[in-house]
């Protein structure tokens, strides 16, 4: 469940990169750029869920992983879709 949750979260956090490109842009580059911008923020954020789960939930970093590979790249799956459709 915590996994949907974190994927919900980045899929929120695209949406108002995506929505600050629109309003400060208003034309299609610059929401490829607001999307392109988001990849590197939600690395950060992905990296920081698995941090968390290695220090704080005593999992492994060899079972967190896979997880972080998970909650990463379906939002950075949608900002690339945002991004080729717009860039």
């Amino acid at each position: 469940m915590h996994v949907a949750m974190v994927i919900g979260g980045g899929v929120v956090l695209l949406g108002v990169f995506l929505l600050f490109g629109k309003l400060w842009g208003s034309d299609a580059p610059a929401l490829a750029l607001a999307a392109k911008a988001f990849i590197p923020v939600w690395l950060v954020v992905a990296l920081i869920n698995m941090w968390v789960g290695v220090t704080h939930a005593g999992y492994s970093v060899r079972e967190e992983l896979p997880i972080l590979v998970i909650v990463f790249l379906v939002p950075a799956a949608l900002a690339a879709l945002a991004i080729w459709r717009n860039g």
